[in-house]
């Protein structure tokens, strides 16, 4: 995952579907589930939807926050 996420310096990153499955290793619609609900954030851009990498850091340290807690 560190691969598809800058380092300092680096500009932002959009990520595509099948770039936060592999992420994440879950299921095209478990990824939509995390969309729909809002859970991870995203923006469209024509008909394609793209996370920023920052969207997908901050969702896996708020879930790591959940699961201490």
């Amino acid at each position: 995952m560190t691969a598809l996420l800058p380092g300092p310096g680096m500009s932002e990153h959009l990520l595509t579907i099948p770039q936060v499955m592999a992420c994440l290793q879950l299921g095209r619609s478990a990824v939509y589930d995390l969309l729909r609900t809002r859970q991870l954030a995203s923006i469209t851009l024509g008909r394609a939807r793209r996370i920023p990498t920052h969207a997908l850091t901050e969702f896996i340290h708020s879930r790591l926050d959940q699961e201490a807690a």
